[in-house]
C-alpha cells in the first residue's frame, strides 16, 4: 500500500529527535557566574581552603549558590555577576598568593544530563565573551639560546677532536674560538666547516692568538625564527588544551606574532599566566671540584655557575647543558618505590641518544635537574619591549647509577600536586623563546550576551516569518513542514553540543538561519510537486508518493553541491569561516533528514493509506 512506513522507520525518527533533544536540553539551563580556585606551582587545594573561602564570603554577606571541590580545584557558583566580582577580590585576599583565583562561567546542567555526557553548546569569543591577545615572540632570546648552544657544541667538538683552545665565548651574535696556534685553528676550521654547513666561518686573529669566528647564515637565521614561532604556537595550543580552556583560537600573524583567543575566560591575569609561563628543564653536571663557600662569595670557576636548591642551599653546576626540555616528548607524575612523588620523563630520539652518550661516560657523578622559568618584569628595553627575568632553581641532584636512555625519572619533588603541575608544563611543552603581550582586548559577558540575543532574535524572527508563510500557503502540510523545521533546529543544536570540536559563533548562527531556509526550500519542492500531480488528475495517495519520489533527486543535488562547498570552506578557512562551515554541514544533513524522512513520516502517519478525495495543501 502506498505511503505506509514500517514501524522501524517511525522508531528511527523518534530516536534521532529524542537523542537530539536530550543533548540540546542543557542549553536551556544557562550558566552560573563562578570562581575557579587552583593551586600555584602545584599547591594542594584542600577542604580547609574550601572552608576558608566560604567563611570570607559569608562574612561579607555574599550569597553563594554552591561550592564544590573536585580535581584539586575549587568551584564557587554565585547568583549574579556583582557577587562574583566582589567574591573574587575577597577570596584572593583570604587565600593569598599560593592560590590562583580566576573568574569563570560554569554550566548549570542538571546531574542527570551530565551523567549521559550532555553539556551546553560551546560558544565562541563573539558570543560568550573572553580575552583576545596579540603576542610577540622574543626572537632575540631565541637567537641567544641558539648562540649559547653553539658555544657548548664547539667546546664539546674541540675536546673530542683534541684540538687545544684558549677559550670559546659568545660574541657579536656568533661564537669566537681562540687558539694559540694558527695550525690548530686551521684544523678546527676544516673540521667544523664540514660539520656545520649552515654556519659561516671566518678568521679573526688578535695579537698572538689565532681566532675563528662562526655566525649563522641568513638561511639559518630564518629557520631559527620560523622554528621558534611555529613551536611556540604548538606549545601554546597544547598548554591551553591541557589546562582546560575550551575551543581556543591560536594562529600566527606575520613573522613574529601570535593571535590567541580564549572564549569564556574573564580573568586576563589567569589567562596571561597560562600562556606566558615559560618553563623548562636543564640537566647539568655538578662541579665537584668547586669550592661552594668560595663560590658564594663570588669566586665561581669560569666554566661553572652558582645555583640554589629548593632549601636555599648553594650548588655549583657546570655551564655545559647536557639536555634541555625541548627534547621532552612526554611527562607524567607518579610515585616511586618509597611512595615519594616523581616525574617520569620520555625523550625524543636525538635527546635519548645525547643522554645515553653522556651518562655512559659519567656513571657515578652527580647530575642536577634545573627548573628554569622566564617571568616578565616591569622594565622595558629601548624599543619598548618588556624584559624577562630568568629564575632558575635546582629541584633535584642525583648520582648517575647507569647509562640512561629515552626514559628516566626525576625525584626530590615536594608534593604530588607539584609533580602533577611540573609534568603538565613539561608535557605541554617549553616555549622556545619568551613571549610578550603587545595587544590585549577583553570582551565582557554583557557584550557576548548582546550578540547572543541579537543572533537568536534574528533566528526567531526568520523562523516566525517562515512558519506563518508555510501555514498560510500550504495549510495542513505547512504545519507538517513547521514541525520538521523545529525538529531541524533541535537536531542541529543537539549534534553541535555532542561534537567535541564544534563551537557556535555569530557566523554559525548565520549558518543555522541559512539551513532553515534550505530546509523549507526542500519542503516547497515536495509540496509543489504534489500540487502538480493533483492538478494532473492523480489520486491523493499517488500524488503524495510521486511528489516525494520525484522531488528527492532535485533536493539531493542542491544539498550535495552545498555540502561540497561547506567542506571546501572548512578545509581552507580559519576561525569564524570554519565555524560557519561546520554549522552548515550539520544543518544540511539535518535538513535532509527532517525534510525528506521526517515530513514523510508525519504525512504517512496522518494521511497514509486513507481514501481521500482532496488534500489540504
Amino acid at each position: 500500500m502506498l505511503n505506509r512506513y514500517p514501524l522501524w522507520k517511525y522508531l528511527m525518527v523518534i530516536f534521532v529527535i529524542t537523542i537530539s533533544f536530550l543533548y540540546a536540553a542543557p542549553n536551556l539551563f544557562g550558566e552560573d557566574p563562578a570562581l575557579q580556585v587552583s593551586g600555584s606551582r602545584g599547591t594542594q587545594v584542600t577542604p580547609a581552603i574550601l572552608t576558608q573561602a566560604q567563611q570570607s564570603l559569608q562574612q561579607a554577606g555574599i550569597d553563594v549558590k554552591s561550592a564544590a571541590l573536585a580535581d584539586n580545584q575549587l568551584l564557587i557558583r554565585f547568583r549574579n555577576t556583582d557577587d562574583q566580582l566582589r567574591g573574587k577580590d575577597l577570596v584572593a585576599e583570604a587565600l593569598g598568593e599560593d592560590y590562583i583565583t580566576a573568574l569563570n562561567l560554569a554550566p548549570s546542567t542538571p546531574a542527570w544530563l551530565e551523567a549521559i555526557g550532555a553539556g551546553p553548546l560551546k560558544l565562541g569569543l563573539d558570543l560568550r565573551g573572553g580575552v583576545h591577545f596579540l603576542m610577540e615572540v622574543d626572537m632575540d632570546e631565541a637567537l641567544n639560546r641558539v648562540q649559547e648552544q653553539m658555544v657548548q657544541d664547539f667546546r664539546t667538538d674541540l675536546r673530542e677532536q683534541r684540538l687545544r683552545y684558549s677559550g670559546v665565548l659568545a660574541q657579536d651574535g656568533g661564537a669566537l674560538m681562540v687558539f694559540r696556534e694558527a695550525e690548530v685553528r686551521n684544523q678546527a676550521l676544516s673540521y667544523l666547516r664540514g660539520r656545520y654547513p649552515d654556519l659561516v666561518f671566518s678568521e679573526r686573529d688578535s695579537g698572538d692568538n689565532a681566532g675563528l669566528f662562526a655566525v649563522m647564515s641568513e638561511q639559518r637565521l630564518k629557520e631559527v625564527k620560523e622554528y621558534a614561532l611555529q613551536q611556540n604556537i604548538t606549545i601554546i595550543r597544547n598548554r591551553v588544551n591541557e589546562l582546560g580552556v575550551a575551543e581556543p583560537l591560536v594562529q600566527r600573524q606575520g613573522a613574529e606574532r601570535i593571535v590567541v583567543q580564549l572564549p569564556g575566560i574573564q580573568d586576563t591575569a589567569r589567562a596571561k599566566e597560562i600562556l606566558g609561563a615559560t618553563a623548562t628543564l636543564e640537566f647539568r653536571l655538578v662541579d665537584e671540584s668547586a669550592d661552594v663557600a668560595a663560590a658564594t662569595t663570588g669566586r665561581v670557576p669560569p666554566n661553572s655557575e652558582l645555583f640554589s636548591d629548593r632549601s636555599g642551599r648553594p650548588v655549583v653546576l657546570q655551564k655545559r647543558i647536557i639536555l634541555t626540555g625541548e627534547h621532552i616528548v612526554d611527562a607524567s607524575s607518579g610515585m616511586d618505590e618509597f611512595s615519594r612523588p616523581q616525574v617520569n620523563i620520555s625523550l625524543d630520539a636525538p635527546g635519548g641518544s645525547r643522554m645515553a652518550d653522556f651518562t655512559k661516560d659519567n656513571v657515578g657523578r652527580p647530575m642536577a635537574t634545573v627548573f628554569t622559568e622566564y617571568k616578565p618584569t616591569d622594565e622595558r628595553d629601548e624599543d619598548g619591549s618588556r624584559k624577562f627575568r630568568k629564575d632558575q632553581e635546582v629541584i633535584n641532584v642525583a648520582t648517575i647509577q647507569s647509562r640512561l636512555g629515552r626514559s628516566f625519572r626525576i625525584t626530590g619533588i615536594d608534593s604530588m600536586a607539584e609533580a602533577q603541575n611540573l609534568a603538565l608544563l613539561l608535557r605541554a611543552g617549553a616555549l622556545i623563546a619568551p613571549i610578550q603581550i603587545v595587544e590585549e582586548r577583553t570582551i565582557g559577558p554583557s557584550l557576548g550576551q548582546q550578540n547572543v540575543e541579537n543572533g537568536l532574535m534574528a533566528m526567531v524572527y526568520g523562523m516566525l516569518a517562515v512558519v506563518l508563510f508555510m501555514a498560510i500557503y500550504y495549510r495542513k502540510f505547512g504545519l507538517v513542514a513547521n514541525v520538521a523545521l523545529l525538529a531541524n533546529v533541535v537536531i542541529i543544536i543537539g549534534v553541535m553540543s555532542m561534537v567535541p570540536g564544534a563551537t557556535m559563533t555569530l557566523p554559525g548562527i548565520a549558518g543555522i538561519v541559512l539551513t532553515i531556509g534550505m530546509s523549507v526550500d526542500a519542503n516547497v519542492l515536495i509540496f509543489e510537486r504534489i500540487r502538480e500531480e493533483l492538478r494532473d488528475g492523480r489520486g491523493v495517495q499517488q500524488a503524495i508518493h510521486i511528489g516525494y519520489e520525484k522531488a528527492f533527486s532535485t533536493i539531493a543535488d542542491a544539498n550535495i553541491t552545498t555540502f561540497i562547498t561547506a567542506i571546501i570552506l572548512f578545509a581552507v578557512g580559519t576561525g569564524p569561516i570554519k565555524g560557519f562551515a561546520v554549522t552548515l554541514m550539520i544543518g544540511i544533513l539535518a535538513s535532509m533528514f527532517t525534510a525528506v524522512v521526517g515530513t514523510r513520516a508525519l504525512v504517512n502517519l496522518i494521511w497514509g493509506g486513507k481514501r481521500l478525495s482532496k488534500l489540504s495543501i
